[in-house]
């Protein structure tokens, strides 16, 4: 498992699920075209690229590039690295019929390729024994702190979303992902 410094940014679930088995990195969904419209969605993004820097792996197809134009139209090009996955036709798995270009996305293609693009995109790839390993906020945290599974963890979770600029949607799960992005357990305490 390869364990990267930036968030890498994906289209989809699907994209996620698959690189959540090779990356140990934040994972971040755009929603395919949704992110256009998604304000807040849009600001996660770039606050996530000014504290960590961002990886996009977009799919290789057409729909893939204009999302990844968006978003590069969107964040500090210093912060973002472009990951690239070849296009490798033919169809996922999961699908019935292949995309309209006939190419693989980040979901169809191997863990190997994935690696590859990964190492050539430029991506810091962080060595463990040359690392302290971060303590990073969990669900148990956000029960103590009363984030989750109390009466009023919902409010206060809005209440912090809204606090930091966060999408206000964001499941318990997306949360912990973004917290971990952004703050040390000890700076999410302070906040509380």
């Amino acid at each position: 498992m390869l364990k990267i410094r930036e968030a890498v940014i994906v289209e989809g679930r699907y994209d996620k699920i698959k690189l959540s088995s090779i990356v140990d990195a934040p994972i971040i969904e755009t929603n395919g075209f949704r992110v256009f419209s998604d304000k807040e969605k849009q600001s996660l993004i770039r606050k996530i690229a000014e504290t960590r820097g961002i990886l996009i792996m977009t799919d290789s197809d057409g729909a893939g590039f204009v999302i990844r134009n968006f978003l590069k139209g969107s964040v500090d090009n210093s912060k973002i690295k472009n990951c690239y996955i070849p296009q490798i036709k033919g169809k996922e798995k999961r699908k019935a019929k292949g995309g309209k270009e006939g190419l693989l996305g980040v979901e169809g293609v191997s863990n190997e390729v994935i690696i590859n693009a990964i190492r050539k995109s430029g991506a810091e790839i962080i060595g463990e024994e040359n690392n302290i390993p971060e303590r990073k906020i969990t669900k148990a945290d956000l029960f103590v702190l009363g984030l989750t599974g109390t009466e009023n963890s919902e409010i206060n979770r809005k209440k912090i979303l809204k606090k930091l600029g966060l999408p206000s949607y964001l499941s318990t799960n997306a949360f912990l992902t973004a917290i971990n992005c952004l703050y040390s357990f000890e700076e999410l305490k302070e906040m509380l």
